[in-house]
């Protein structure tokens, strides 16, 4: 038995299948796009490194609670300076107990030490007898209770009712204000009435009512009644 003949009829005009794709040819992108392109997949994660990095620095650098800082030594240099000045210092009760003047004034923190040119000092005791100094340049602790006069320094307790004025001259006197002494490693001239004294060294209490001499001394005495 034949089989029928097919016959495969395509109809005029018909579309035949489409062709495969050519494949694409590849296009090189510019190289500062590749870079962009690489920094775009990163930047997530460099964000985070660098919060990471900054919530570090914050922690290390922020100080504990009760942290005390060791604070940077001061420098011998004043902090302020006055010129033709005067200074003032009275006892809790009101009374004047000093006044220091000059021609300039230098403040050393470190120190808390007072420079000054051509000092002028006054003080008062409790007794009320007044002391007056003078010198080329003084050296005072900050409260002024202290004073080293160096250069033609010169000392002058005023006389009283009961007692004779006393006069100390050298280029060094180292003065204390509140306990009443005057000191010297250096040549001093002592003068009270008509005694005159050159020593080495001297050291003077007003409170104890007495006066040491170191190292050589002169003593010159003038007859009672002559000045």
């Amino acid at each position: 038995m034949d089989l029928p003949e097919v016959v495969s009829l395509t109809a005029p005009g018909a579309l035949s299948p489409p062709a495969a794709p050519a494949s694409a040819q590849t296009v090189r992108q510019p190289w500062h796009w590749r870079v962009f392109e690489l920094v775009s997949s990163y930047l997530p994660l460099l964000l985070m490194a660098l919060l990471a990095l900054g919530t570090w620095w914050l922690v290390k650098n922020t100080p504990l609670a009760g942290e005390v800082r060791a604070a940077a030594p001061l420098r011998h240099e004043p902090d302020y300076e006055m010129r033709d000045f005067a200074v003032q210092r009275f006892t809790p009760q009101g009374p004047l107990r000093a006044q220091i003047e000059g021609d300039a004034l230098r403040h050393y923190p470190d120190t808390d030490t007072l420079e000054i040119d051509n000092v002028r000092l006054r003080a008062v005791a409790p007794d009320g007898r007044v002391t007056l100094a003078t010198a080329r340049h003084a050296i005072s602790n900050g409260a002024g209770t202290e004073v080293q006069l160096m250069g033609g320094a010169e000392i002058v307790r005023e006389a009283t009712a009961d007692d004779a004025a006393i006069n100390f001259k050298g280029e060094f006197l180292h003065a204390f204000l509140d306990t009443e002494r005057v000191r010297s490693h250096l040549p001093v001239t002592v003068t009270r009435g008509g005694t005159q004294v050159h020593a080495e060294g001297m050291e003077y209490s007003h409170l104890d009512r007495l006066i040491q001499f170191s190292g050589r001394m002169r003593a010159s005495f003038s007859p009672k009644g002559k000045p």
